[in-house]
């Protein structure tokens, strides 16, 4: 079976090559750096030979927004570099603009899962440990560290019961691969148990990661904050397709108590946002599909967001929050979306029946009254017309909770992942 896919992985090389070529020209890559994920003469090693090489892969945003606080914890440890791969262009640009002063931190793209190049990147880079984050199982990566003795770690593992019965198609495979991991650290308790019926060894609960990922409100710089600050609105946060839709519904909705409400929807992928626009349009709404570094108009009541990594800038100054990946059927097995940084920033949250992905924090949140799943279009305006009643007060009870929970979980695992360093 490995032998197959090293073999399938190569021959499918210049395929992915030009994939890679494709996703270029739509700016889903990196306009120069695309390059270190299929050249190994783009790997740019600059690794001190003395220090001890700390190996992060976090593919995306939420992932790597997960992993800083640990990452600020290591570096303190006399003789250690840390290099950080990722996949998605906006989680690039993130540790980049986060990183880019530090000579012990190293952010390069993840080659792809090749054997000939995940060799030639071991040997370059030269890992001490390598740490995997969420379900980046990756098997060339994996074998490679085993033959070469690197230890290995799986943090934040998430495994559903559809990934998990796609393992067990392959039983003996599957159990070879996990039991290479030498620590894993699930992000809940069905996780744990999909991981030791692997055979996989060192499996611990400790908690989400995504718990510990930090937001310093001194550095959220909106440049339309004191308007958000005086305008009634909501927000609709981290939507799919469908879901744009009922959130102008909702808005014409509580159009009728409130004339001058403003709806913001961010979807999830900003590829989209033009399609919304038109929607929006088509609809005979006042539209504005607001870029990076613009202001948001007066005279619009729906702003569709088009830029990266800029919700932290309305979850500061919103009083209610709606967050999507909820409200689809047909992704009831990988549904949800992360509402830890709307926590944090004390927003009242709203989401839909299917948020299987992260069903534990969204109980925590229920229980502490913080969030609340909505049945459809009429519950979900009346609550948000409620909210919008009176002045809104940022409520310190509503992050309670959740900061107890992020330091239990930081502890827990800055604990274990120093005994898998040492």
């Amino acid at each position: 079976m490995f032998l197959a896919y090293k073999i399938l992985t190569s021959l499918l090389y210049p395929f992915l090559l030009i994939l890679i070529f494709i996703r270029k020209y739509f700016n889903k890559e990196h306009h120069i750096r695309y390059k270190e994920k299929v050249f190994f003469s783009h790997f740019n090693v600059n690794r001190k030979d003395e220090t001890k090489l700390i190996w992060f892969h976090a593919a995306s945003i939420g992932e790597f927004k997960s992993i800083v606080p640990i990452i600020e914890g290591l570096i303190k440890i006399d003789n250690i570099e840390i290099l950080i791969t990722t996949t998605t262009l906006s989680s690039g640009n993130l540790a980049e603009k986060i990183y880019k002063n530090f000579d012990k931190i190293h952010h390069r793209f993840f080659p792809l899962d090749i054997n000939f190049l995940i060799k030639r990147f071991f040997k370059e880079w030269r890992p001490d440990r390598i740490i995997l984050v969420d379900s980046e199982i990756w098997p060339n990566l994996i074998l490679t560290a085993k033959k070469n003795k690197i230890p290995l770690a799986l943090i934040n593992a998430r495994l559903t019961k559809k990934t998990f019965s796609r393992w067990m198609r392959f039983p003996n495979t599957a159990k070879k691969i996990f039991n290479i991991f030498d620590l894993c650290l699930a992000s809940n308790n069905e996780t744990k148990d999909y991981l030791k019926k692997l055979d996989t060894k060192n499996v611990y609960f400790n908690g989400n990661i995504k718990l510990i990922s930090k937001i310093d409100e001194k550095k959220i710089n909106n440049l339309n904050a004191n308007f958000l600050s005086s305008r009634r609105f909501w927000l609709a946060a981290s939507t799919h397709k469908g879901e744009e839709l009922f959130s102008l519904k909702v808005h014409k909705k509580i159009k009728e108590k409130y004339a001058d409400i403003l709806t913001i929807i961010a979807p999830r992928h900003i590829n989209r946002s033009k399609e919304i626009y038109d929607l929006s349009n088509n609809l005979n709404l006042k539209t504005q599909l607001l870029n990076e570094g613009e202001r948001i108009s007066d005279e619009k009541e729906i702003i569709i967001i088009n830029s990266f990594n800029v919700l932290e800038n309305y979850f500061k100054y919103a009083k209610s929050v709606f967050i999507g990946k909820s409200l689809l059927k047909e992704l009831k097995n990988d549904s949800g979306q992360n509402p830890i940084d709307a926590a944090k920033l004390r927003c009242r949250i709203y989401h839909g029946p299917y948020v299987y992905n992260f069903e534990e924090i969204y109980e925590i949140l229920k229980k502490n009254n913080i969030a609340r799943k909505i049945e459809g279009l009429e519950d979900l305006s009346s609550n948000l017309i409620k909210d919008l009643e009176s002045p809104f007060k940022k409520d310190t009870k509503i992050s309670n909770q959740i900061e107890i929970l992020e330091q239990k979980t930081f502890e827990e695992t800055m604990k274990n992942l120093n005994n898998f360093i040492e």
